[in-house]
């Protein structure tokens, strides 16, 4: 099996449209990607910050689960710590049967801090509150017999599920980001990983020995961890030529990158940037100035060196995940994904290699196939009326050639 791909939605969406519109165009996305091809589709939750209006992504995968069929449907994430666990493994189930077993289970700690302000909860306990949930919704979605569970945020008596998932081993995750604790997660469970800080240029320098990270916590608790069930989220956003993806996402970009990652997140170290180029350039031309390219905005071919170069960087994941932005407008948008699916996808897993091997066969090995030909032309000249025939039209056409010259 070759690269997979998908999508991830957080979402982001600009502040002023109409919530409606986009909750529908979203759900419109999820149709167009598996008439694609694509592997995967992925929500989140959120609860704050204008732009992350997904509150439940198991609602919003219930609504595309019925306008799909085949595509597989990740929470991306459920973050445990704002949720009973018991509650989140009902849900899960019951959304593993409406999408009849396409469910992936991504789980996370609560990526804003506004979030887990609301809740009142103290950031610093968020990622040992996820270990905590997520070791006792495993053991309820793998049906283990009843048990009890008290701690200092959550109480079970005797627990069990009445209905379990469709899949037998239903397939889960965690985020990541730049610390080693979503990857040493992973390895404690013998899940797989979504790496989410792979958006930023400190993440994608830190994807190089992140997997080390799953590899040790495995051993420790006698689980076992597979590449093949690495995610790795990119940004990205192509066009026919670069000039015209450029032109497409250059005022989006610039916007997303000033209102939401510095004017809203204000994230460390990211300042906001006057001019588009100026956005675009820092953002994706990294590579050209030694330092990490964080996002592609170009041609098919410029994709699919990045994700090539992400691989070797990696050391090699299971499915490349593409972000869902508004950087370009609907309709340049969809253009975008078609593009990956067209030519990026094939390239990357060696779909039309045969066929471009065909086709120099074919142009090369003339020798071969003259006698074709040769036997055409026997067959005319041997009969008397089509020789006759062949004679007219060969002169026929010096004739028009010798007028038009």
């Amino acid at each position: 099996m070759g690269l997979q791909f998908g999508a991830f939605l957080a979402p982001h969406h600009p502040v002023g449209e109409n919530p409606m519109l986009q909750f529908r165009r979203d759900l419109d996305l999820v149709v167009q990607l598996e008439q694609l091809g694509f592997d995967e589709f992925w929500c989140g939750e959120h609860h704050s910050s204008g732009w992350e209006m997904i509150a439940s992504p198991e609602m919003f995968l219930a609504a595309a689960g019925e306008r799909t069929s085949r595509i597989k449907l990740g929470t991306g994430v459920v973050s445990l710590p704002y949720h009973h666990p018991y509650n989140v493994a009902q849900r899960i189930v019951q959304l593993d049967h409406m999408t009849a077993g396409r469910v992936i289970f991504g789980t996370g700690p609560g990526a804003l801090p506004s979030d887990a302000h609301t809740f009142n909860i103290d950031p610093m306990v968020l990622r040992d509150r996820q270990d905590e949930a997520l070791g006792v919704i495993l053991r309820l979605l793998r049906g283990e017999p009843r048990f009890s569970y008290d701690c200092d945020w959550f109480t079970m008596k005797d627990a069990q599920l009445q209905l379990l998932p469709v899949q037998d081993n239903m397939p889960a995750a965690t985020a990541s980001m730049v610390s080693p604790s979503g990857m040493t997660l992973a390895g404690k469970y013998g899940i797989g990983v979504i790496s989410i800080g792979s958006m930023a240029a400190e993440g994608i320098t830190a994807l190089a020995t992140q997997w080390e990270f799953a590899e040790d916590a495995a051993r420790e608790s006698g689980a076992t961890v597979d590449r093949s069930d690495w995610r790795v989220l990119m940004n990205w956003h192509l066009a026919e030529t670069k000039d015209l993806a450029r032109a497409q996402a250059r005022d989006g970009l610039q916007r997303w990158h000033n209102e939401y990652i510095v004017g809203t997140l204000q994230r460390q170290g990211a300042v906001a940037y006057s001019d588009p180029d100026e956005a675009l350039d820092a953002i994706c031309g990294g590579a050209s100035r030694g330092i990490v390219q964080s996002a592609v905005v170009g041609t098919p071919d410029d994709l699919v060196q990045f994700i090539r170069d992400m691989h070797e960087l990696t050391g090699g994941f299971g499915t490349a995940i593409g972000f869902v932005h508004d950087w370009a407008n609907p309709r340049d948008t969809a253009n975008s994904w078609d593009l990956v699916a067209r030519y990026v996808i094939p390239e990357i897993n060696g779909y039309t290699n045969k066929l471009r091997e065909s086709q120099e066969f074919v142009s090369t090995k003339r020798e071969a196939f003259n006698r074709a030909g040769e036997a055409i032309l026997n067959k005319i000249m041997g009969n008397e009326k089509a020789a006759e025939a062949m004679q007219v039209t060969i002169a026929r056409n010096k004739k028009k050639s010798a007028e038009n010259s």
